[in-house]
């Protein structure tokens, strides 16, 4: 197991600060992904919370056992080594996380699948942008949908590479996401997130083209339902015009 590339610390204490003030915190059992040098690990201890967290640098893990050997002591802190995309994660109420860059999408969309009852995470700009891209809208894709099925998701404010050492190239955006159920009912959670996997895989293609073009995604006799049920409205449009509704609809016709 090897440490991410991507690794960028947050330094200014100031936006350690508000990340650590988004969240009622006392305690709560925060899941910390990455918390490398401890700087957020220190303010969300400071704030009241119980802080299980995930790192995937063994030499940090080291250097943290040191800086916070009273808090492990105390059970306060705990630490695991591991791969947040794919390691078993301890128990938690709420994450507060800066997100490796490379990772985000995996974490996220586990996360989601997992449940929690809020979360304050960073992730780089571009990233944050396409999640709260609206449906419908050009810029949305299968993150934006499938986040915004499940949760409530809130910009909360941008960070410049400043913020950080190593600086990134990019800036970075802070974002509280609430989970809620789905608005329109599903009758499968996982046919619709291989739906959504499937029509954005071809997101310039029609509906019918993606699903006609579903084989590895969905099984061919799901496809040929939808292609037999689904309106003509559906079918001619593209992905990225379809709203969250249209999505339960393509799902839900296979049970009808």
């Amino acid at each position: 197991m090897t440490a991410p590339k991507d690794q960028h610390f947050l330094v200014d204490q100031r936006a350690v600060r508000r990340i650590a003030g988004l969240i009622e915190l006392p305690g709560r059992v925060v899941l910390e992904i990455g918390p490398g040098r401890g700087a957020l690990t220190r303010a969300l201890l400071d704030r009241g919370a119980r802080v299980n967290a995930v790192e995937i640098d063994r030499e940090l893990i080291e250097d943290l056992e040191i800086i916070f050997s009273d808090e492990i002591e105390a059970g306060r802190l705990t630490l695991t080594h591991g791969d947040a995309a794919r390691c078993e994660l301890p128990p938690f109420d709420v994450v507060v996380s800066n997100l490796p860059y490379s990772a985000s999408s995996k974490i996220t969309f586990r996360l989601i699948d997992i449940g929690f009852e809020e979360a304050v995470l960073m992730y780089q700009a571009e990233f944050a942008r396409r999640m709260i891209a609206p449906a419908g809208t050009p810029e949305c894709g299968r993150l934006s949908i499938m986040v915004q099925t499940y949760c409530c998701v809130e910009r909360c404010f941008d960070l410049p590479p400043q913020c950080f050492s190593p600086k990134p190239q990019v800036r970075s955006t802070v974002v509280r996401i609430v989970p809620r159920g789905p608005i329109f009912p599903i009758a499968d959670r996982k046919l619709y997130a291989d739906v959504v996997r499937t029509l954005f895989a071809h997101r310039r293609k029609t509906v019918r083209n993606c699903l006609r073009n579903s084989r590895g995604l969905l099984p061919p006799e799901v496809a040929a339902l939808m292609l037999e049920r689904l309106p003509e409205e559906i079918l001619s449009s593209r992905p990225e015009a379809l709203y969250l509704e249209d999505f339960a609809t393509i799902t839900n016709v296979v049970f009808e």
